[in-house]
């Protein structure tokens, strides 16, 4: 499960590039119940999303015709400029070198080699998202890769994750979920899966898909549907695990939301 009990490797910030703030606010405060708080001027537009006084996620502006508009997954890591070099080594891409936030920590954007973009964060004051794994926070995450097995030995030795291997409910082959080094089963947070443009959701090509929990799944999707959103898959129930629908925001940011089964009631 996701914590924000920090470790290297697990995922602890979130964040989404869209061209317009005011509509990501109105769309994302109607479907997850968020409130936008501006970081200041010096940090170029950039905000946090906050659910209860608790950061869930950031936010930037970026010019509309900029590919992608997407979310992007962090991954902890204690020393930034290492993880770079580990990156590189190991068949991916490094977007942008190590840069210094502010004295918030340290950050760089990256992609595997099958191209999948995701992050790290060097903590510094800013130690990461400060609510995760409940209705309106960032609770599940996939990675849709075209090889599985190389992905997994790819943020194997980036970033140490180890692996648990379950069968998909229902049939249809195994799903490998990842967690740190050492955490076990009860340390995961995402899963690989093999990428199907037949199926929708790895149409965009390799990409980390982001699941935030939901009391309402189906409400949820009614939300998005009236403010502006697309319904990707309709509600599904997963048996085990819960129901859960794939979106993209009215700008094309795709992302996903999860009832799960213990929310229900």
């Amino acid at each position: 499960m996701l914590t924000t009990r920090y470790v290297p490797g697990s995922p602890n910030w979130a964040d989404l590039a869209t061209p317009d703030i005011e509509g990501a606010k109105t769309f994302y405060g109607g479907v997850l119940g968020w409130d936008h708080v501006p970081a200041g001027p010096e940090f170029g537009g950039y905000g946090m999303f906050q659910l209860n006084g608790k950061t869930v996620a950031g936010v930037m502006q970026l010019p509309a015709e900029t590919v992608p508009l997407s979310w992007t997954l962090y991954f902890q890591t204690a020393d930034a400029t290492a993880t770079s070099t580990a990156v590189k080594d190991n068949g991916g891409t490094v977007v942008n070198e190590p840069m210094d936030v502010e004295d918030l920590g340290r950050m760089t954007l990256c992609a595997d080699p099958a191209g999948a973009g995701f992050a790290t964060w060097q903590p510094g004051t800013n130690t990461g998202l400060e609510a995760t794994d409940t209705p309106g926070t960032l609770c599940w995450a996939e990675l849709y890769t075209p090889d599985v097995d190389a992905a997994v030995r790819f943020y194997g030795s980036v970033f140490g994750w180890e692996t648990t291997t379950m069968p998909m409910p229902g049939g249809g082959g195994d799903y490998v979920m990842v967690h740190p080094a050492g955490k076990g089963p009860d340390g995961m947070f995402a899963g690989v899966v093999a990428n199907r443009p037949d199926a929708g959701l790895g149409a965009t090509g390799p990409n980390w898909l982001l699941y935030f929990g939901t009391a309402d799944c189906d409400a949820a999707v009614a939300a998005s549907d009236r403010l502006g959103g697309t319904t990707v898959q309709e509600p599904t129930d997963i048996e085990g695990v819960g129901r859960f629908a794939v979106l993209t925001d009215p700008y094309g940011a795709r992302l996903a939301v999860m009832q799960g089964v213990s929310q229900d009631t």
